[in-house]
């Protein structure tokens, strides 16, 4: 199969690549870049992309797939819909379902239901079994299985011993702790603990209690060698924490939601609780805080921590109803939206959130625009204008605050392991 695209502007910040060129693909590989003669084209399924993007394949670390235990909520074949459909070509899947990520039979499993789909699928595998916080999950087991990073994920490695232990362990193979920073003992609560929790009365969450764990995971990590990886951060202090470790030296990396540079708990007040999510919405102190740590590298990348709730459970009332919402497919409308057109980020800068730097964290090999490279790319447009709608989104669930939102930006199509989504339809190039 060839596939010939035409007009893109090609934008690789690894090999300092910005170039306005066309692309033909044959099997899945890249096999020109720039002029293409007449010969290379014949019987070639040519596009049209004038004015498009093309980049490295955009990779989110921070998905749940809900499979197993919640097919209702979201499958890993939906999930990786939604993924494509979004502008990604990989994700992390994290390790809260049911059974746990927490032996090979559930990697394999995983990893099984995603083998045929366009879409890249890594495991990350629980710290601890059960992520119950009593003992170390088989971690070299894990690793063998196709593992890319640990983590208790909706629950914080419950004690220090552990988490040194586990942080240990994982230093013989080079793996991230991926950490959901947050003291449960100061964290029953259903929103962000602010001057807008006391007007709603409803019970809350305070900053401190995420900022407490942020610290001393920095401190295991710097006393033990290891690597931590703050998810979701949304706490100013965290991100002054992590600003001063990374100036030491210690290997902490760090990654914020779109609605957490986007949205504050202003937005509680209409007890929608499609605003519900943990760590939960902060002030828009916290908010603005979030944009000045990815505009100085502090914040390393973009996850979406697309989490599907079924429309039953998130129909109860504000304080019962399950925290979370989905982004895959309104991520990167967001970051163009609320970062590049506001001129916080730059494409080249978006592109290392989105793509280069989630893979980095994780140890994966890093997609190139280069000539004998397999295609794992993806192509956007950062001018479309559109609205979000939920009922089109290829995810099981609907649970998104930003339905019927106006924004810009839009992934047009994109490609890996030799299969195309474009249009809504995959086909071979």
């Amino acid at each position: 199969m060839k596939s010939l695209f035409k007009g893109l502007n090609l934008l690789d910040p690894e090999q300092n690549l910005n170039l306005q060129a066309d692309l033909l693909i044959e099997d899945g590989i890249i096999k020109s870049i720039g002029d293409i003669n007449q010969k290379e084209i014949q019987d070639c399924e040519v596009f049209d992309f004038t004015g498009m993007y093309c980049v490295p394949g955009l990779f989110d670390m921070h998905v749940h797939l809900r499979e197993p235990g919640r097919e209702d909520e979201e499958t890993v074949q939906t999930g990786c819909n939604a993924a494509a459909a979004g502008g990604f070509t990989g994700v992390a899947c994290m390790p809260n379902t049911s059974p746990a990520i927490d032996s090979a039979e559930v990697i394999n499993l995983i990893l099984g239901k995603a083998k045929n789909h366009l879409v890249d699928v890594f495991p990350v595998g629980a710290v601890t079994s059960g992520r119950k916080g009593e003992g170390l999950a088989p971690i070299f087991e894990l690793v063998e299985a196709g593992a890319v990073a640990f983590s208790d994920d909706g629950t914080v490695v419950k004690t220090s011993s552990i988490l040194r232990s586990a942080m240990e362990y994982c230093l013989m193979f080079g793996s991230t702790i991926i950490e959901h920073c947050e003291d449960e003992s100061m964290a029953d609560g259903a929103m962000n603990e602010s001057f807008t929790s006391t007007q709603l009365g409803l019970p809350s969450i305070p900053t401190i209690a995420e900022d407490i764990i942020v610290a001393r995971d920095i401190l295991v990590a710097e006393y033990t060698g290891g690597k931590i990886h703050i998810a979701h951060i949304s706490s100013k202090k965290s991100v002054e924490l992590v600003r001063e470790a990374k100036k030491k030296g210690i290997k902490v990396t760090c990654e914020v939601t779109p609605h957490h540079f986007s949205l504050n708990d202003e937005y509680v007040k209409n007890f929608d609780t499609n605003y519900k999510m943990n760590p939960p919405l902060r002030t828009q102190a916290d908010v603005e805080a979030m944009i000045e740590g990815l505009k100085d590298g502090t914040i390393d990348c973009i996850a979406s921590d697309h989490a599907p709730h079924s429309i039953e459970e998130k129909e109860m009332e504000f304080i019962y109803a399950p925290n979370g919402i989905i982004g895959l497919e309104t991520q990167l409308a967001l970051v163009i939206s609320e970062l590049y057109l506001k001129k916080h980020l730059t494409l080249p800068q978006i592109v290392e959130k989105l793509s280069i730097n989630p893979r980095k964290i994780l140890g994966l090999n890093i997609p190139k625009i280069s000539e004998g490279e397999n295609a794992n790319l993806t192509i956007f447009d950062p001018a479309k204008i559109w609205t979000i709608d939920i009922n089109q989104f290829k995810s099981k669930s609907r649970n998104s605050p930003f339905d019927k939102k106006l924004v810009t930006g839009k992934s047009i199509a994109v490609i890996n392991k030799g299969k195309m989504y474009f249009e809504n339809s995959f086909r071979l190039v």
